[in-house]
């Protein structure tokens, strides 16, 4: 049984973004995978499919990353992530949903706020090199323009040449989504 061109696509297409994030682990890829062939494929055996998709997506990234520069996008993103949690905020990375995200800003002891994106904001600028941030004050308002901890993340944005607006409630940083995975 073969699956139809658009349906393979989109699932070598999601093995892709899910090995690309660098965030989810082999569990969670093989569990995601195995989801979107049931659905997507159902005449498919899902335990066939599965490796060979995830064994396409990391060969190409392997080859990919073989060119990439010695520190990459990613990389000063996680510096800047870093600053900020050193400054006493809250850091969610690659969290479902900003559910999840307010948990742990509700869970932390005197937060000075809190920076987030979620898994598919990670697969966004995988796919089309741009990443958004949420940026909320303790209380989890949205920051507004000209707020001084506005500034400041994007001051630290920039300082980590990462190009970054503030528009319509998130944070839009330029990137290049080369980071390294290990699965």
């Amino acid at each position: 049984m073969r699956v139809d061109e658009r349906t393979a696509r989109e699932l070598r297409g999601l093995a892709r973004v899910l090995v690309r994030s660098g965030y989810a682990d082999h569990a969670a890829i093989t569990a995601a995978l195995t989801e979107a062939v049931q659905e997507d494929a159902p005449a498919m055996d899902a335990a066939a499919l599965v490796p060979l998709l995830l064994g396409e997506a990391v060969m190409d990234l392997d080859q990919e990353a073989a060119g990439w520069p010695a520190i990459t996008d990613p990389d000063r993103l996680d510096d800047v992530l870093g600053e900020l949690e050193a400054q006493g905020l809250v850091v969610v990375r690659y969290t479902t949903d900003h559910h999840a995200a307010r948990q742990a800003l509700e869970a932390a002891d005197d937060p000075k706020g809190l920076v987030f994106f979620t898994d598919t904001d990670v697969w966004h600028a995988v796919d089309f090199g741009m990443l958004e941030l949420k940026l909320w004050h303790p209380d989890t308002a949205n920051v507004a323009p000209g707020e001084p901890l506005l500034e400041d993340v994007l001051g630290l944005l920039h300082q980590h040449d990462l190009p970054a607006v503030y528009d319509e409630g998130r944070i839009e940083v330029t990137l290049n989504w080369q980071r390294r995975v290990t699965l």
